[in-house]
């Protein structure tokens, strides 16, 4: 008797010891499934792109990316990233002059994350409606780009922001700060999606199955941390640890309505600012 081939999942998610830490479950069996899940890693702007294609079945993204994809993905309340007085942070050069920043060009690590969005909605705060000059880096060239002379000032994102000043750069402004102080809730970063036309019941199973494998790495520490740092890009176990506990946490597991909240005060903004399309946030379990 043939047995029905399973519905593979396309499973996306950056090449960090953070998105690593959340899928250790479903990569190493801790979570039951119908379906063959294949973990496709790349960076977030790319798949930001493939989102917008409707490419991968899930994938991790970008929440400034959400507001062109809410058509084709449900979001869910489990994998998201946020900041809680700490995010993407703008860094020079030692010697650099504050003053200089308006007119600086700064290397920024995709126009579709999270980083970029909230980098305009601080410029346009902070210098009105002076143009913003940038140029899209991949994220992790940023901070030698900067080392080498190739740019004063540069937007990082993940290990970056705890590396930085072993590199010799220091800080400008820090997003996630500035928005605690603005709105008094967690910064919005990345969240996980699923294809709504997998249908109701695969979104709801493929929910499932990586909320589980969040909480099985939570609930696993050592064995999950263990895995993540073959993805770490040679940071050493106790900063791969201390990163890991930044972006995932109680809040990854269930954003709870504060990170909803969020999530669509950030988007607000975005849409009021002329940056992103207006679009209505439906979050699911």
């Amino acid at each position: 008797m043939s047995t029905a081939t399973p519905l593979k999942i396309r499973l996306g998610h950056s090449p960090d010891s953070d998105d690593a830490f959340m899928f250790w479950g479903l990569a190493n069996g801790q979570v039951q499934s119908e379906y063959e899940f294949e973990h496709i890693l790349r960076d977030i702007q790319t798949l930001n792109e493939w989102a917008m294609e409707g490419r991968l079945e899930s994938t991790a993204i970008s929440v400034h990316a959400f507001a062109y994809v809410a058509d084709k993905y449900a979001l869910l309340r489990h994998g998201g990233s946020f900041g809680w007085d700490y995010g993407p942070m703008i860094v020079a050069k030692q010697g650099f002059d504050d003053s200089q920043l308006r007119s600086a060009v700064i290397a920024v690590p995709g126009k579709l994350t999270s980083a970029f969005l909230e980098l305009n909605i601080w410029w346009k705060e902070k210098f009105g409606n002076a143009e913003l000059k940038y140029e899209v880096v991949p994220f992790d060239q940023i901070i030698p780009a900067i080392q080498e002379g190739r740019f004063d000032v540069g937007l990082i994102i993940h290990e970056g922001q705890l590396t930085y000043e072993r590199d010799g750069l220091k800080l400008i402004a820090d997003m996630g700060v500035w928005w605690r102080a603005k709105t008094g809730l967690p910064l919005p970063l990345g969240v996980n999606v699923v294809r709504k036309d997998l249908g109701p019941e695969v979104v709801a199973d493929v929910s499932r199955c990586m909320r589980e494998s969040i909480s099985a790495g939570l609930a696993n520490r050592g064995r999950a941390l263990d895995y993540a740092l073959q993805f770490a890009r040679g940071m050493d176990p106790a900063t791969s640890d201390e990163f890991v506990g930044m972006y995932v946490n109680e809040r990854t597991l269930d954003m709870g309505d504060e990170g909803v909240e969020a999530i669509k005060l950030l988007l607000q903004m975005g849409a009021e600012a002329g940056l992103v399309p207006s679009v209505e946030v439906v979050v699911v379990d």
